[in-house]
């Protein structure tokens, strides 16, 4: 079984380019409407993958934009640390090494959804 998180953004545009610099996710496709409005993309991080897409009226779900919460795996935190505040991530957790053996952060990205990366794998 594999999960692939799937995330909404107001503006899908940016925050593809914002996760590739910020996290180094590479982008595999992006689908658009007639409007040129984004409606499906994959970006890939490895052997993971999430899904994005714009922000829509006649979301079967609501508005959810923002409030995604993402845990993923890194070999090296302090690297990919410094990597997303320099793409301007907002630290929400600094850096820090846990009691079950974990070193880990979180930030939030420019539309509100967390990403935490630790080396912790359950």
């Amino acid at each position: 079984m594999k999960l692939y998180p799937a995330l909404r953004y107001r503006d899908t545009p940016a925050a593809l380019d914002w996760l590739e610099r910020a996290f180094g996710f590479e982008k595999v496709v992006a689908y658009e409407d007639d409007g040129g409005r984004i409606v499906h993309a994959e970006m890939r991080w490895g052997d993971a993958m999430i899904m994005c897409g714009s922000q829509r009226d006649d979301d079967t779900f609501g508005d959810h934009v923002g409030q995604s919460w993402v845990y993923a795996t890194h070999a090296d935190p302090d690297a990919l640390h410094a990597r997303a505040t320099a793409a301007g991530a907002e630290v929400i957790r600094e850096l820090t090494d846990t009691d079950y053996g974990s070193r880990e952060f979180s930030v939030r990205d420019p539309e509100g959804n967390v990403w935490s990366f630790g080396t912790y794998e359950p």
